[in-house]
């Protein structure tokens, strides 16, 4: 096992949470900080790919988790201007037999409850809330901090050679509906993709017959902000102009739309030998083209648990931690890279995209992610 001793993380968002279990499984003792005085995450429906609800399950998670996930029967492509199906992935029960887990959609905030719960009722864990950490280094007494503190990792800015924070020119607009107010084609039994020139838009059921609504387009930035109400519509009704008109009524009329700049990071250290580690979004935030920046972190959680636990010692638990997800993370972002050009393709090709998924059989389709939802991250 690799040097013991009390752990600091820094953020108690999904990452931090998931760490914390994570280490604590293993026989260490944590100690989270977060600046925020209470934890909420507001607005924001998350995708989980059996790649992460296997964690999840694996730290004991599933019967919370069962109250509140939605697990959809199919992952669609569809025409944002007609409408029309494009391809289908199947999920539900086909995700469990095939990938051992289920692909669950549920808000982000539920998802960080429920952590937030089993970190609080595990002895080794300590929360602390309206403090953060700016020395860029553990605490005196403590061995080993970690930078779960997202996009713009205060922890990180301390981190020799660390990669930057950029904004990618790309917007999230992020809404969340009753079902009851939308166009009957929104189905609560799958995830759909609308797919058009320059820009797309994913819909999802949530708990409670709510729908999760997420429109990526380009547009300026605004600085470190997340989350911001959007007071005039004008840059999303162009982004979407010549969609469906069901579609671009429902940009128009829906109640409270947020407007969340996308941010990514760039590629540089994780670690510095010994005492400061990065996860997540903290060390390696992408694009969410492939759904899986919330994948990534619990992925990540998990597995520096598991190199910590039986590295020679803390340094080279770390260097083969980084060296092995390096790895993973350079297959997901290309992933990513490939969604982006095809979601967003306009003219020639997408008559060329949309012949060659016309072409898969939803198996076939489902073939292509093996290596992503079928992962095991190493326990």
């Amino acid at each position: 096992m690799a040097e013991a001793g009390p752990i600091t993380i820094a953020g108690a968002g999904i990452a931090g949470l998931t760490a914390a279990l994570s280490l604590a499984r293993k026989g260490f003792s944590v100690s989270i900080f977060d600046q925020a005085t209470t934890l909420s995450e507001v607005g924001a429906g998350l995708q989980l790919s059996p790649n992460a609800t296997r964690v999840l399950e694996t730290l004991g998670l599933r019967p919370a988790l069962e109250s509140v996930w939605q697990l959809p029967e199919t992952v669609d492509l569809a025409d944002g201007k007609s409408l029309r199906r494009l391809a289908t992935v199947p999920a539900g029960r086909f995700a469990r037999e095939r990938w051992g887990s289920p692909y669950a959609v549920f808000h982000r905030g539920d998802l960080q409850r429920i952590l937030l719960e089993a970190v609080s009722n595990e002895p080794r864990c300590n929360v602390t809330l309206s403090q953060r950490i700016d020395s860029g280094g553990p605490p005196a007494g403590h061995g080993l901090q970690i930078g779960a503190d997202g996009v713009w990792s205060k922890t990180r800015n301390h981190l020799q050679g660390a990669g930057k924070s950029r904004f990618s020119g790309n917007i999230a607009w992020r809404m969340t509906l009753r079902q009851a107010d939308l166009p009957s084609f929104f189905d609560i039994s799958r995830v759909t993709a609308f797919l058009g020139g320059g820009a797309h838009m994913v819909a999802y059921p949530l708990s409670g017959g709510r729908f999760n609504i997420v429109a990526i387009s380009k547009g300026a930035a605004l600085g470190e902000n997340w989350n911001s109400e959007v007071p005039d519509r004008g840059e999303l009704q162009r982004a979407f102009a010549g969609w469906h008109p069901e579609l671009t009524a429902l940009l128009r009329h829906a109640p409270e739309i947020t407007r969340w700049p996308l941010h990514e990071v760039t590629d540089g250290a994780w670690h510095n030998g010994g005492e400061t580690v990065l996860i997540g979004d903290a060390a390696h935030a992408m694009m969410p083209f492939a759904a899986q920046g919330a994948a990534m972190a619990i992925e990540d959680a998990f597995e520096l648990a598991h190199f910590l636990a039986n590295g020679a010692d803390r340094a080279a638990a770390l260097q083969a931690f980084e060296e092995h997800r390096r790895r993973r993370i350079a297959r997901v972002r290309s992933r990513g890279a490939f969604n982006r050009f095809a979601y967003h393709a306009a003219g020639p090709l997408k008559l060329g995209r949309d012949i060659v998924l016309s072409l898969r059989k939803p198996q076939s389709l489902a073939g292509d992610f093996d290596w992503l939802y079928g992962y095991r991250a190493l326990d």
